[in-house]
């Protein structure tokens, strides 16, 4: 394949060089690219949730503790080495104000620190982390560079 691959929402995919993979509506979700740059294959997760704990099933591309699990292992079924493996994220905006509320409605924060402990606890070193903020992203992952652009409305477009 040779072009743009969506990543919807509760969903991951991989690629190779030169593909390019794209998630769009990243408020308080958080999109994780993971990249072996030797073999120029990796993959994108757009989560929604930190943790598929008490979730009774369901979609596991949908949490960060399952999703990684899920997108490691069909890199590593490409031909990826662990020890290549490095990631980038963007997204866990807080998109609604809850003054005066508690932290578990703090939904992007969660997402990040549940992303980075996964991260941490596969041995992924973590790059780039453009997160928080109170806006949400776009992104597109160039897997041939390791690439991320981030793009946001009033807040520009950068590419890290």
């Amino acid at each position: 394949m040779n072009g743009v691959i969506n990543v919807g929402m509760a969903d991951y995919k991989t690629a190779r060089s030169p593909d390019i993979l794209l998630t769009a509506g990243l408020g308080s979700c958080i999109g994780i690219c993971i990249h072996d740059p030797l073999l120029k294959v990796g993959g994108m997760a757009h989560i929604m949730l930190p943790s598929a704990v008490g979730s009774l099933g369901g979609n596991p591309a949908k949490y960060a503790d399952t999703a990684l699990v899920l997108l490691l292992k069909e890199i590593v079924g490409m031909g990826a080495n662990n020890s290549r493996l490095r990631a980038k994220i963007a997204g866990g905006a807080q998109m609604f104000s809850f003054p005066g509320k508690p932290p578990v409605l703090k939904i992007g924060e969660r997402n990040a620190v549940a992303v980075e402990q996964e991260l941490k606890r596969n041995g992924i070193p973590l790059l780039v982390s453009d997160v928080g903020g109170s806006f949400g992203r776009t992104i597109h992952f160039d897997v041939g560079t390791g690439e991320l652009h981030i793009r946001t409305i009033n807040h520009g477009e950068k590419v890290v």
